[in-house]
């Protein structure tokens, strides 16, 4: 009896522990990179207009809570290396829950419906593609220090493999965060319930979500009006109708 109390009493203090250990107080708050323009909160991501916000400049943001939930904010310029000029560029917003793990890693679990990426790319289409976006992700490890030349708080993240994420600045304490609960329900798992407009250079094509777990990459509506399509479709009108009169006709 005394020993079953005992192994009781083990359990009990180390599930105590292990619900110490998923937090850690020096996360909590609101960290950007050196631009301070990327900024998790409603100026990054619209969810009653259900649109991204377009910052002034590329950055990463984190937002912890005390209580085990983040977001996270990236707007990225992907070089375009055999056409300089054509650079695009990615938006991505997720938040969910998190968990550090007794490695000091970090388990970062999206709310999948939420999730949202819009990519940019003036060159290969006339309007931006939004989709819905999930990605799960873990940290390997992570340093909270103050910041020796800047004398703040700063974050630093290592990805799954290691790898160092551009350091992060405090910048809010506590957090500036959407709330934490899911935002954009669907009817079911995977399956889109409205439209999503997306605008650029004051152009907009509503994109129809699709279904089955995924939305897909979404074509411009603006490729059916083409005017190239069309003007090389009445070309081959015209050398049809040239044919057609050419051949012979039968009594």
């Amino acid at each position: 009896m005394i020993t079953s109390i005992h192994n009781i009493l083990l359990l009990s203090l180390g599930l105590s522990g292990l619900a110490r250990a998923q937090t850690d107080s020096s996360l909590v708050g609101t960290w950007t990179t050196k631009s301070k323009k990327v900024v998790t909160g409603p100026g990054f991501y619209d969810p009653v207009a259900d649109k991204l916000i377009e910052p002034d400049l590329a950055g990463i943001s984190y937002s912890f809570t005390a209580d085990g939930f983040y977001e996270e904010a990236y707007y990225r310029a992907v070089p375009n290396p055999t056409t300089p000029q054509c650079p695009s560029t990615i938006m991505q917003w997720q938040h969910g829950s998190y968990v550090v793990n007794a490695d000091g890693s970090i388990t970062l679990t999206p709310i999948g419906v939420d999730g949202r990426q819009l990519t940019s790319a003036p060159c290969s289409y006339d309007n931006a593609i939004y989709i819905r976006y999930e990605q799960p992700e873990t940290m390997k490890s992570y340093q909270v220090l103050t910041d020796p030349f800047h004398n703040v708080p700063r974050l630093n993240l290592f990805k799954f493999d290691g790898s160092p994420m551009q350091p992060m600045y405090l910048m809010y304490s506590p957090p500036q965060m959407l709330p934490t609960q899911t935002l954009n329900p669907t009817a079911t798992a995977g399956q889109a319930t409205g439209k999503a407009k997306v605008k650029r250079d004051g152009e907009q094509t509503v994109l129809n979500g699709g279904g089955q777990g995924q939305e897909g990459v979404q074509v411009p509506t603006s490729e059916f009006y083409n005017p190239d399509r069309w003007w090389w479709a009445g070309v081959g009108l015209t050398a049809l109708g040239t044919v057609m009169y050419m051949l012979p006709t039968s009594m």
